[in-house]
């Protein structure tokens, strides 16, 4: 279902460079076009779309509503609905923290609080750097390892203060050392 399209080819196509203010909706067109029903296909193709940038940018959202005949309002109306969807750029890592009874009851807050001082942000926010996206969640189902956090698709469990800092100064290492800082 999906267009295969990705970020890599958004950038070949915009001359090699992520443009801030240009975005180049190519990959829009592919999307819509690769998906013959698309008025029953709204959902995939912001999936999809999201999938190439990262999140669905306006011009995408508007240009997804007039291929698709529909009113820029009813696609907003899914985008905003749906917590999968980000109208603003994500970080490279995203790492949610549980807020859940079992996380709570052993030391979650604690675990919440020193991820937020670390970052620099809160919930639903992105650092400066665009290093991370930082969210609480309600569970992340594994309360065995109660306190717990996601990043990326990997859990770490059992967690206190001193093993967070470690987790996030290791990612941050390793996030410098790929991007060749």
């Amino acid at each position: 279902m999906s267009a295969d399209v990705t970020l890599e080819d958004v950038r070949e196509d915009a001359g090699g460079e992520e443009a801030e203010e240009q975005i180049d909706l190519a990959p829009v067109r592919k999307i819509v076009d690769s998906l013959a029903e698309t008025r029953g296909m709204l959902i995939p193709v912001l999936q999809d779309v999201q999938k190439v940038y990262g999140y669905v940018p306006e011009e995408a959202a508007n240009m997804v509503a007039d291929q698709m005949g529909l009113y820029r309002s009813q696609v907003y109306g899914v985008l905003t609905f749906y917590t999968q969807f980000h109208l603003t750029p994500r970080g490279r890592h995203i790492i949610r923290a549980c807020s859940g009874t079992a996380c709570h009851v052993r030391g979650g807050k604690i675990v919440i609080s020193k991820l937020e001082s670390m970052l620099g942000i809160g919930h639903g926010e992105t650092s400066e750097d665009m290093f991370a996206s930082f969210e609480k969640v309600a569970c992340l189902g594994a309360c065995g390892l109660a306190p717990v956090i996601m990043i990326d698709n990997d859990a770490h469990g059992t967690l206190d203060p001193v093993k967070t800092e470690r987790i996030v100064v290791n990612l941050r290492e390793m996030d410098s050392m790929e991007r060749g800082e």
